[in-house]
């Protein structure tokens, strides 16, 4: 039985990739920076750790051989939590600095990384393909930029180690990744929002008018957990040296895609919300990998269609299955951080 170590496994993907490795057959170590988990790992017959990976002098804590994969999803990010230059950087770029350190000293040879599509920005909002091995690069400004600075600093790291050491890598590339999580709210340009999509579907469900604004038919990426948690797997399962891998569906949804289907699974049946199409207003984002390498490379398909992703997120909003990690929606007022 593999050993596969989940480093930030208290967080909205680590959570997800911890139990669904688990279900597959694998020894998981779930390992998050919070000192109690309240039980949660230990009820799903997971062990759990408490470990920043921030002081390397935590990981004494880890098993020092017999690892087989780390899955390195611990870090700040600038969507969840205020700006602060300085913990992004000890967070991501230090913190992998330990982790591959670790990694190194107990014989583990295989990482797991996730990678921001920022380092891509200007393949966005453009009709480009965004590719998967071309340069990377960051955006000069905006909350993103330091995040991306250091994600990029990470991956240098980790591709150092792999020409250094022979550690297989796998970095994955991917935009927001869609599951229920009780705090609806985030962090966007430095402000503390409501996520766009958990407010469509909040005025869906009270059958209010939805806008549509700008070009209805331009696209982006949505990705679910349950299919993204399958990618990690594959990369688990890999015998090959890895590289950057782009996550995606192969296929996008257009704005006007995701409100009437957002409309058809949140709104009452005998009164759903109105579309009210404002085409004279700013256009949505849009985006689309180039997920060749991913899907030949790693074997890997999506299997939840678009409509199978909300219905599965209402399902999970109806029965909270995290909340003896996370919490329920109300115990995350507007101004509440995640947890």
């Amino acid at each position: 039985m593999k050993t596969v170590i989940v480093f930030g496994a208290t967080g909205n993907l680590g959570a997800y990739i911890a139990l669904h490795l688990k279900e597959k057959g694998y020894n998981v170590i779930a390992v998050g920076r919070r000192k109690d988990d309240n039980g949660f790992f230990a009820s799903k017959d997971i062990k759990y750790l408490s470990v920043d990976v921030t002081n390397f002098k935590d990981f004494k804590l880890l098993p020092q051989d017999g690892v087989d994969c780390v899955a390195h999803f611990a870090g700040e990010l600038p969507s969840r939590y205020s700006f602060h230059a300085s913990e992004l950087v000890q967070s991501i770029t230090i913190g992998t600095l330990n982790v591959l350190e670790y990694m190194r000293s107990c014989g583990c040879k295989k990482i797991i990384f996730p990678q921001t599509p920022s380092d891509m920005c200007k393949y966005h909002n453009n009709g480009s393909i965004i590719p998967v091995d071309a340069p990377r690069h960051f955006p000069l400004t905006g909350d993103h930029s330091i995040y991306t600075i250091a994600k990029n600093a990470a991956v240098d790291l980790i591709e150092h180690y792999h020409a250094e050491y022979g550690f297989s890598r796998f970095i994955l590339r991917f935009f927001t990744i869609y599951q229920y999580h009780p705090n609806a709210y985030h962090y966007r340009d430095f402000q503390f929002h409501l996520m766009p999509y958990r407010m469509l579907m909040d005025r869906a469900s009270k059958s209010l008018p939805i806008e549509i604004w700008g070009n209805c038919k331009k696209a982006k990426e949505m990705v679910y957990i349950k299919d993204f948690v399958r990618v990690v797997e594959k990369c688990v399962e890999s015998d090959k040296e890895g590289g950057m891998y782009n996550v995606g569906n192969g296929w996008q949804v257009s704005l006007e895609e995701q409100i009437k289907g957002i409309i058809e699974v949140f709104s009452p049946k005998d009164n759903p919300s109105k579309i009210i199409y404002c085409s004279e207003k700013t256009d949505p984002l849009e985006n689309a990998f180039d997920v060749s390498k991913t899907f030949c490379e790693l074997d890997y398909k999506p299997e939840f269609s678009y409509i199978d992703q909300l219905r599965d997120f209402k399902k999970e909003m109806e029965e909270e299955p995290m909340a003896q990690l996370w919490g329920v929606k109300t115990d995350y007022p507007k101004n509440c951080k995640n947890r």
